[in-house]
């Protein structure tokens, strides 16, 4: 083999060399940055691990929002899948949707039997539908179901009125 040749085939080797080092860098920063869903069961039940990032979900229990009289940031209270209760620590300020029986979802660690959250969020109703969607549903029948409340059902004129085409 030729000195060109040579020098070729180590640039080629060389980049070969640095594209899977990048690759396996990019692989392992997504990695660090994943965050792992764990209900209340499962968090009661020991399967999150301790000291490392998770997301745990519930409901807030009613009744369990304490907070602290020395710092109104620092705030307790409870998540529940109905099944287990996990006793969450807040400091911070809350959302704006945040209140008891709604649902929220919390990014932080486990320490002992304590969830310690460093952000929380609050979900929408997981009942709400936009009325345009209802009324698709319900006119096309999709999914086979018709949605089951008035709450999905979209505004229906129920009278005209002559007042204003005078």
């Amino acid at each position: 083999m030729n000195a060109v040749r040579r020098k070729k085939l180590t640039w080629v080797m060389f980049t070969l060399a640095g594209a899977a080092v990048a690759v396996m860098l990019v692989i392992y920063a997504i990695g660090q940055q994943t965050d792992y869903y764990f209900d209340a069961t499962a968090i009661a039940q020991g399967e999150a691990p301790q000291d490392k990032r998770i997301r745990a979900g519930g409901m807030v229990v009613a009744g369990s929002v304490q907070r602290a009289a020395d710092n109104p940031l620092n705030v307790e209270f409870a998540i529940t899948d109905f099944q287990s209760t996990v006793p969450v620590t807040y400091q911070g300020i809350l959302p704006d949707l945040f209140a008891e029986n709604s649902g929220v979802v919390a990014t932080g660690k486990m320490q002992g039997e304590t969830f310690v959250a460093g952000e929380v969020l609050a979900k929408h109703d997981e009942n709400y539908m936009p009325p345009e969607v209802a009324k698709s549903m319900k006119e096309n029948n999709r999914s086979g179901a018709v949605p089951p409340s008035e709450q999905y059902n979209p505004a229906v004129k129920i009278h005209e009125t002559d007042t204003l085409q005078q």
